[in-house]
Formats: structure tokens, C-alpha cells, sequence
């Protein structure tokens, strides 16, 4: 018996863990796999010694989501940060670069260098206030009002048709649009603005980290913590049913709506339950691992020291390849999000090899291998890349959603990034980590602020927690 079992072992799961442990409650982490990690475990790939990242691979909330800082993530495993958090490759060798100082990247935009920093600089200068905004309670946003509605005047240019009326060129287009697809949807689009503008004023702060080891480090670090303060990590284990955590006073569940519906069953009620299956899923990704003979041969000597790199050509290119994700079609030129994470860490790979992580977007529930979508995709901007494969691995939308079931229909971010679904996540609700099972709270990327490797959904969820069963205050997170 344990005052507190949480189920899955998810950054937010484990996040939500520490706390409780930290509060001087006794904790049990219950997790499926043989490892901790969820959307944050890296294993080996096709040959001894190339690690990959399962899922997540470069972090923009490592340095700035609110909890990671005050857990103080920086200071218990070692991050490495690119001078060009991200970059974009055009056609011709051109390519857009996001150095994590702005001045740089404004003067590498040309015309458009302007009206680059009149958009980015405000935010910038709020960044922090911005991300606390993002990542807090809706309730809670009466707090930031500036930084608000600077954020909100950006996001409405950005996510409709007004998205081009400041820019003549292609190359600031082209670095908004890569980190507004992030999210799997239709551009322009509200939700894909905000996402792509946090990820942008991250970019030219904290800029966009990666692990030494992988994003396996960020879950050791955290299942560390809890065990650290007197919790129990049970791995192998699945719960299949809330009756086996039922001497529990308090349950937090890292899990999707459908999974919870499983596990609920009939003390669920009735009405919160319609409302958990109303909840949408978005599309997915088909991710391709390679292992290469050397480094991506890109183009432009810049986009070879990104950290991450968008592929998929201009503004216009990304916009129609989504569109046509949405209309449930396999595009034959596809967004490609990649990372090189060996260029970084030579820990990642065996010396004269590299490890590359890529996916691209398609339909939900997808079997389709996009691997040579995305080799054509890369050799465009990279002209002989096919020459340094070794070899590469495939993971369908279907097998990611056989890999997690969480991932419902291979969509890793736990839920449509829709404008409707910013506010009803997963339920309309002050508080949507409560479920109506008295003492049960969700934790998800299902629940606000959305997906990402942040920590924030457990955080609400065990604030919530200690409130109502326990009395007591969030304790403080930092190292000893």
C-alpha cells in the first residue's frame, strides 16, 4: 500500500511522482516497459553502440519549462546547446538559420531581417513571462497581461492569411512555418502559430537542447529523484484496471483519455466519460532512423551545425504537404523534422558514424514506410545523402501506436492540437487533470499545456492532488 501509485513513466508521469515524493508521501510508479521514459527513452538502434532517441530528441522546454527550472534539470545531467538552434534549407543551397542570438539571425535574413525582429524581439524580450503564460492553468492568465497580448497579437498574424503581409522572401517564412508544423495540422492555424512562436523565442534564449546519452537522461534524472526521496519504480507492470491502485489515496495517470476510459470502466461518470470520448486524436508520424557513414551532406555549410533542421521547402510547400495530411493523404513531398544528435554528442554513435533521427507527418493509424518520401526530401537539400546510408530503420504510425497505446492511431502528442481542444483538454474544465473518480487525476500531454517534454501536466496534476487529498503544498524541487 502507497498513498500515492501513478501509472506511466512519461516526463509528466515521473514529474508527478516527484512531487509526491518530495512532499513526504510514500510513492509507487507503476510502467509497462522494462524502462522508465515514455516519450524519452533511447535505445539502441540496428547495431551496438548508435543510440537513438524513441521518440523525443531535442528539448526547447529542458532550460524553460517552469518545472523543469525549478527541479533544476541543468544542473543533474549534461545538456549541450547548438549555436543554430534550428535551420531551414531552401532550394539552391539557401537555407534559414536560427542562431540562439537574434541580432545574428536577423542579419542573415536580409529584407526581410527587419520585420523578422519587429515580430521575434518582443517576444523575445518576454520569454520567460511568455512560456510561464503557456504553461500555466488558463485560469492563472490574468497574471502575464503584457506578455498576453503580445503573444496573442503575434499568434492571430501568424495564424491566418495575414501571415505573409510582412515578409517579401523566402527564407523568415520558411523558419516560422518549420516550428509551426510541429503540431500535425492544417497552416496557417492558431494553434500551429503558438506552438511555432514558443519554439522560436525559446530558440533565441535558452535556445534547444540536446542530452548527453539521449533523452533517457532527462527520465533517469527524474525516476532518480523519486527514488531518491523514498518512491518505488515498478517496471514491467501494466495496470490494467484503477481496482489495482485502489489502496491508493491519491492515483495520477500519465495516460490518454482512451486508456483512462479502460482503466475507469464503470467508476466513471457516465457523463464525464461521453465527454473523454468525444476527445479527438490528431494524425501521426512515420519516423525513419538512419545510420550514416558521415555527416548529412547539407547544401548550405549553416544548416550543418543546426541542431535541428526543417525540411520540406517554402512557406507554401509545408502548408500544402499538411493540407493534404489532413485530407488523409501520404504526401509524396513530405515535412521532414530531423536531427543529428551525434554531430553533438559523439557518445551517440561509434567513431566515423552518425546516428540521424527523422520523421515526417501522415494520416492517423498509417502503415504506409515513408522512408524514401523522406531520403528524397533529404537529398534535395543534401546531394549525396543517399551515399552515406548505411542502413535505417522504419517505425509506421501503426507501429508507433502498437508501441504505446497511448499514441492512439500513432499520434504522439496525446490529442489534436485544435483551437477547440486548447480549451477542452480533455474536458471543459477549471481543472482537467480531475477526473470524476474521486482521488484519480490525469497527467497527460492530454491534459494543458499539450504535448512536449516539460514536466507541466504532472505538476498541475499533483498541485491538484496535494490540495484535495493531502493538505499540503507543493514542496520545493530543486537538487539537495
Amino acid at each position: 500500500m502507497s498513498d500515492v501509485s501513478v501509472v506511466g513513466t512519461g516526463p509528466n508521469g515521473l514529474a508527478a511522482a516527484l512531487v509526491m515524493a518530495r512532499a513526504g508521501l510514500s510513492v509507487r510508479v507503476f510502467e509497462t516497459e522494462p524502462t522508465v521514459g515514455g516519450g524519452s527513452r533511447t535505445k539502441e538502434l540496428l547495431e551496438p553502440g548508435h543510440r537513438y532517441d524513441v521518440c523525443s530528441a531535442v528539448h526547447p522546454m529542458a532550460l524553460a519549462s517552469p518545472f523543469f527550472r525549478r527541479f533544476g534539470l541543468a544542473d543533474r545531467i549534461r545538456l549541450t546547446v547548438p549555436e543554430i538552434s534550428y535551420a531551414h534549407p531552401l532550394d539552391g543551397g539557401d537555407a534559414g538559420l536560427a542562431y540562439r542570438d537574434l541580432d545574428r539571425t536577423v542579419q542573415g535574413l536580409g529584407d526581410d531581417g527587419g520585420a523578422f525582429d519587429a515580430l521575434m524581439r518582443p517576444l523575445v524580450r518576454r520569454s520567460e513571462a511568455i512560456t510561464d503564460l503557456l504553461m500555466s492553468p488558463l485560469f492563472r492568465a490574468y497574471r502575464q497581461p503584457v506578455a498576453g497580448a503580445l503573444f496573442g497579437r503575434a499568434a492571430l498574424e501568424q495564424g491566418t492569411r495575414l501571415w505573409n503581409r510582412r515578409f517579401s522572401g523566402a527564407r523568415a517564412p520558411a523558419l516560422l512555418t518549420g516550428v509551426a508544423a510541429h503540431p500535425v495540422g492544417r497552416m496557417p492555424s492558431l494553434p500551429s502559430a503558438g506552438g511555432g512562436l514558443l519554439l522560436s523565442l525559446l530558440a533565441h534564449t535558452v535556445g534547444w537542447p540536446i542530452p548527453v546519452g539521449g533523452s533517457q537522461a532527462i527520465a533517469d534524472a527524474m525516476a532518480d529523484d523519486v527514488q531518491a526521496h523514498g518512491g518505488e519504480v515498478v517496471t514491467g507492470r501494466r495496470i490494467a484496471s484503477l481496482d489495482e491502485v485502489a489502496d491508493s489515496r491519491a492515483v495520477i495517470l500519465d495516460v490518454s483519455p482512451s486508456v483512462l476510459l479502460q482503466l475507469g470502466g464503470d467508476r466513471l461518470v457516465p457523463r464525464y466519460a461521453r465527454a473523454l470520448e468525444r476527445f479527438r486524436y490528431g494524425n501521426a508520424a512515420c519516423k525513419v532512423d538512419f545510420i550514416l557513414s558521415g555527416p548529412v551532406p547539407w547544401a548550405n555549410g549553416g544548416v550543418r551545425q543546426a541542431g535541428t533542421v526543417h525540411v520540406g521547402g517554402r512557406r507554401e510547400e509545408l502548408a500544402a504537404a499538411e493540407a493534404q495530411v489532413a485530407a488523409g493523404r501520404h504526401p509524396e513531398k513530405p515535412y521532414v523534422l530531423l536531427s543529428q544528435p551525434s554531430s553533438f554528442d559523439p557518445s551517440r554513435a561509434p567513431a566515423g558514424r552518425h546516428i540521424l533521427w527523422t520523421y515526417c507527418h501522415v494520416p492517423a493509424g498509417s502503415t504506409v514506410d515513408m522512408t524514401e518520401a523522406v531520403t528524397a526530401q533529404i537529398e534535395r537539400f543534401a546531394p549525396g545523402f543517399r551515399d552515406v546510408v548505411v542502413r535505417s530503420q522504419v517505425t509506421t504510425a501503426a507501429d508507433l501506436a502498437r508501441y504505446n497505446e497511448n499514441y492512439v492511431g500513432g499520434d504522439f502528442g496525446g490529442g489534436a492540437v485544435t483551437l477547440a481542444q486548447m480549451l477542452i483538454r480533455p474536458v471543459l474544465s477549471a481543472k482537467p487533470w480531475r477526473t470524476s473518480v474521486p482521488g484519480v487525476y490525469l497527467s497527460s500531454a492530454s491534459t494543458p499545456p499539450g504535448p512536449g517534454v516539460h514536466g507541466m501536466g504532472g505538476l498541475h496534476a499533483a498541485e491538484l492532488a496535494l490540495k484535495d487529498v493531502f493538505g499540503l503544498p507543493v514542496p520545493d524541487l530543486a537538487p539537495a
